[in-house]
This record gives C-alpha cells, sequence and structure tokens, in this order.
C-alpha cells in the first residue's frame, strides 16, 4: 500500500460503511459491490481493503447489525422495569438503526452462518421472554403469543426503516409512530 493511501484508508470508519452497505442491501440485496462503495463515498478498492469480497461484507453487515440490535436489548434493560416504559426505551435506541432492522429482516443468507444465526436466536429468545413477561403481568394481549408480538416488533422497527428511506415517514415522527401503533395493537384491551 502507498503511503498516499494509507492516510484515506486509516480515514475510513468501518460502522459507517457497514450502515451505508445495510442502507443499499436493506433496499437490494443483489447490489454491486461498486454501488455500495459510492453510497459509503468511498472506492470499489477502498472498499475491499476493508472486506475481501462480497460474503465477508454480508458477513461483517450481519454481525455490525446484530450486535447493535444486542447493544439495545442490553442498554433498554428487557429484564427488568415496566414493560411498557421498556419498549418506549427500545424504540427509541432501535430506530437510529432501523435499517440495520431492515437489512437484518431482508438477508435470509445470514442465518446459514451458525455464528449469525446462534446470535440471533439469543436475541430473538430475550425478546420472546420479554414479550412473555409483559403478557404475564397483564401489560400485553395473551391472546397473541409472545413470539408473534416479537416478530411484529422487529418488523415494525425494520419497517420504519424503510418509509423513512423512502421519505414516507419524517425521522422525527418515527418513533413516536412505532411505539403508537405497537402499543396500540399489543396493549392488554381493558373492559
Amino acid at each position: 500500500m502507498s503511503q498516499m493511501s494509507y492516510p484515506l484508508l486509516m480515514a475510513i470508519d468501518p460502522d459507517s460503511v457497514l450502515k451505508s452497505a445495510a442502507d443499499v442491501l436493506s433496499r437490494n440485496p443483489t447490489a454491486h459491490l461498486d454501488e455500495i462503495a459510492r453510497a459509503a463515498g468511498i472506492s470499489r478498492a477502498s472498499l475491499h481493503r476493508i472486506f475481501p469480497g462480497r460474503e465477508a461484507l454480508l458477513h461483517e453487515v450481519g454481525m455490525f447489525a446484530l450486535r447493535r440490535y444486542r447493544d439495545a436489548l442490553d442498554t433498554a434493560d428487557l429484564e427488568h422495569g415496566d414493560t411498557e416504559e421498556t419498549v418506549r426505551r427500545l424504540v427509541e435506541l432501535l430506530v437510529p438503526d432501523a435499517m440495520l432492522c431492515a437489512f437484518l429482516a431482508g438477508e435470509n443468507q445470514l442465518y446459514d452462518n451458525p455464528e449469525l444465526s446462534e446470535l440471533w436466536d439469543r436475541l430473538g429468545d430475550r425478546m420472546r421472554a420479554f414479550f412473555l413477561r409483559g403478557q404475564q403481568e397483564g401489560r400485553f394481549r395473551i391472546e397473541l403469543s409472545a413470539g408473534w408480538l416479537a416478530e411484529s416488533f422487529f418488523a415494525l422497527v425494520a419497517g420504519i426503516g424503510w418509509a423513512v428511506q423512502d421519505g414516507r415517514l419524517a425521522p422525527r415522527e418515527s418513533a413516536q409512530a412505532l411505539t403508537e401503533l405497537f402499543l396500540g395493537g399489543a396493549a392488554r384491551k381493558t373492559a
């Protein structure tokens, strides 16, 4: 590597590249690496220096997205406190990364990888346990399974990502829209 390109490579933020890749791939799973590099504001050669190929890039985007999802679950503290307030915290934490959730929702090749699949399963288990706790506390509807609540919540987060990306929803309105729609449909109805 020449001295001239070394500082440029060091200035590239891999997380920013991964987020840009998720933005592109969530809408176009077959996007060429040129398109991904362009969205990240780097050359294809720079992209290849960071990620040696498409498979490596997909793996890293998947791991990055799952780590961010895990971090949001950790920060929201799913195991403690009022479940409705926890949903609100979780929404605030996940909405900025909604396109990462959209990527995870659409990239089924990821789950052929045991490492990614295991992490995804653990996160899904945590979300199901959270919604089950909310059901047991009388906060969430019991005629909907905890698994379905977890799946629908994640799908709504991914949907927010797509809606914001396509200009159908303003970013500043997205957290409230998600919270109100989810809690309005998931909240247990009292007589």
